[in-house]
């Protein structure tokens, strides 16, 4: 049944809110959100909840529901156009059928709260905004979508496009979805007519129009010989593959892309440009680009287009990215308050987003910890979508990125015939793009595990994975996975010295490489520096807080607290290590030594007796072999075989 909505503005405004928070919403934060420092804000909040009760709550039936100091609203029963649509695209706008899109189409009637503007509510005015830039953008990707999926020639396709357009004017795939529409037509006038249009819009917005251009050549070329008769299936291609005419790169070695957005900044009283978000921002784009993962639009591009008041989501189809970050920060009395939201362009999915919430005692040690966690979040959020949609592929129809993630993703399955998948896929990756400096770094870690777990021949995989690393540093001896898996075949091959310092130029060439943090780690645990290893594995975790390799992260400082006579702490840490799920046989022999040395001889037999099921030959120098222990710790670990016969 239809509600009837409150007349005050205000009351629409929290009625609004309420619906689409996530989470209970603290009364603190609707107060500052809705009242720019009213007498008596708590009080006006009240009335303004007694009033929604008044409308929403029916017999038995309590919608608005307060607990302790926060306020929801329960819609369960009823349905809400932007909650539908916001729901459909955290479910994946690409997984939903025709119908389900052309449903979804029909809920977007204009702005989000068109005309709901409120005086003196900065704070609500920011909310409003980015909801009108998120739902606009959650409009066009249904259109998009929709149109990858309407029979070719259909009628309905060009509404869909003309309204595409209208809402993103400099999107070029959808001018190149209209021209496909005027082509297929045999309007190809209609399309000339269009391009001149068009190169005349995108010239005004100082935007290249190079790739719309090509991109009509190839569909006239295409289009010549076909007769309107003989065309069949969809009007536009899926929107998933990119279109080749907009890529920068050629579709065999096109990497994930990424645009940084500047980060708004407000101290209370408005917002401006200059200041800690805009510093915020700047080191994030270096970062992300240091680490060498994917493509980042430079910080020029990015500021230009905001000066221009580009919504986020729209600069990153103007960019043709795949990914879009942006952000606020916010001060408060005794708070520095950063939000981040990471979000795929042509899905609008928030793929990942964060509060960060600090005392700014030291504010650039803050902000160096802030921008620490948002860059390995925003990194590993992508790899994860990555290498999810690489899953999703018929393996002959990969491109060398996604041959990357699937190398990827069963590399860090930890098994021997995982590991030989991993080889294929990354060998795919860099027959594709020989110059995939990443691809030969996870091929050298499948000859590194292969030697290391005494899966083949640890001289031939041990050289197998010196040569690999080498080639990656011959393609880019400017990434840090290059120097990571040359320090860690240089381990191999028991140069301790050399992969060290070639560990420390991945971490120098990007901090926030948490890999090269646990590698140095790795090393230092056994025969360098136990306090250096205990650090560095803190770090590792600290910037990766859900690694694949997280169990090699916490065996390290077991081993280095081991070394350091510290045998409680290395127990309680080899324990941590071995409850990982992926935790290998290697890392169970951590645990049982560990324990051993702690006095927990009960603890450690069964760890023993563990291995002995996979590998029941298992003996201390398997163990002293699988290491580079200095004099002391091989003793010291000896000692630990000895307490549960291991020996």
């Amino acid at each position: 049944m239809p509600l009837t909505l409150p007349s005050s503005r205000k009351l629409r405004a929290l009625l609004a809110f309420l619906a689409l928070a996530p989470h209970p919403v603290s009364r603190g934060r609707l107060c500052e959100l809705l009242w720019d420092v009213p007498n008596d804000p708590r009080s006006e909040l009240r009335w303004c909840l007694s009033k929604l009760r008044a409308a929403l709550d029916e017999s038995g039936l309590q919608r608005i529901e307060t607990e302790g100091d926060t306020v929801a609203l329960r819609l369960g029963d009823t349905s809400v156009d932007a909650v539908e649509a916001a729901a459909a695209v955290a479910e994946g706008i690409e997984t939903l059928g025709l119908e389900r899109l052309r449903a979804l189409a029909q809920l977007f009637a204009g702005d989000f709260l068109d005309g709901l503007e409120l005086d003196r509510s900065p704070h609500f005015g920011s909310w409003l905004t980015a909801q009108r830039r998120r739902f606009s953008s959650c409009h066009v990707a249904v259109l998009e979508h929709i149109i990858g999926l309407v029979p070719r020639g259909a009628d309905e396709a060009g509404a869909y496009i003309d309204k595409w357009l209208e809402l993103a004017p400099f999107d070029g795939r959808a001018h190149v979805a209209l021209l496909e529409n005027l082509a297929r037509r045999g309007q190809i006038g209609a399309g000339e007519a269009h391009l001149a249009a068009a190169a005349e819009l995108f010239h005004s917005e100082e935007l290249d129009f190079t790739p719309l251009r090509e991109a009509w050549q190839e569909i006239r070329a295409r289009n010549a010989s076909a007769t309107p008769c003989a065309r069949s299936g969809p009007a536009f291609p899926s929107p998933q593959p990119p279109i080749a005419g907009l890529e920068s790169e050629p579709a065999a070695t096109r990497r994930a892309s990424l645009a940084v957005m500047p980060f708004a900044e407000s101290a209370g009283a408005g917002s401006f440009r200059g200041g800690l978000a805009d510093g915020l921002t700047h080191d994030i784009i270096t970062r992300l680009a240091k680490l060498r993962d994917f493509f980042v639009i430079a910080r020029g591009s990015v500021f230009a287009l905001s000066e221009k008041n580009i919504a986020p989501q729209d600069a990153g189809r103007r960019l043709n990215v795949d990914y879009v970050a942006t952000g606020s920060v916010r001060s408060r009395p005794g708070r520095i308050v950063v939000s981040v939201e990471l979000v795929e362009v042509r899905t609008a999915r928030i793929v990942w987003a964060e509060t960060f919430d600090h005392r700014p005692d030291d504010i650039f040690i803050v902000i160096e910890d802030i921008g620490n966690s948002i860059v390995s979040s925003i990194a590993a959020e992508i790899a994860t979508v990555e290498r999810n949609r690489a899953l999703l592929k018929a393996p002959n129809s990969l491109n060398a990125w996604e041959a990357y993630h699937r190398g990827l993703w069963h590399m860090y399955r930890f098994t021997r015939q995982e590991n030989e998948l991993a080889q294929h896929f990354f060998n795919e990756a860099l027959k594709l793009d020989p110059t995939f400096a990443r691809a030969y770094a996870g091929l050298s870690f499948t000859h590194w595990q292969s030697a290391f777990q005494r899966w083949g021949d640890r001289d031939r995989e041990t050289a197998l994975a010196f040569e690999s690393a080498g080639h990656s540093l011959l393609v880019d001896d400017r990434n840090p996975a290059a120097h990571w898996a040359m320090g860690r075949a240089l381990w191999l091959r028991g140069e301790q010295d050399g992969s060290l310092l070639e560990l420390a130029n991945a971490v120098d060439l990007s901090p926030n490489f948490a890999l090269g943090h646990y590698a140095l780690s790795f090393v230092h645990s056994q025969s360098g520096d136990p306090q250096s290893a205990i650090g560095s594995s803190d770090h590792s975790r600290h910037l990766s807080p859900f690694d694949p390799l997280l169990f090699g992260m916490m065996g390290a400082r077991a081993m280095a607290h081991a070394r350091l006579g510290e045998f409680d702490a290395a127990a309680e840490w080899a324990l941590k290590a071995a409850a990982r799920p992926n935790a290998h046989v290697i890392i169970l022999a951590i645990a049982a030594h560990c324990l051993a040395l702690a006095g927990r001889q009960d603890e450690a037999r069964s760890f023993a007796a563990a291995i002995r099921k996979t590998l029941p030959d298992y003996r201390a120098d398997d163990f002293i072999a699988t290491f580079r222990f200095d004099r002391d710790g091989e003793a010291l670990f000896r000692n630990g075989a000895k307490l549960i016969g291991l020996n």
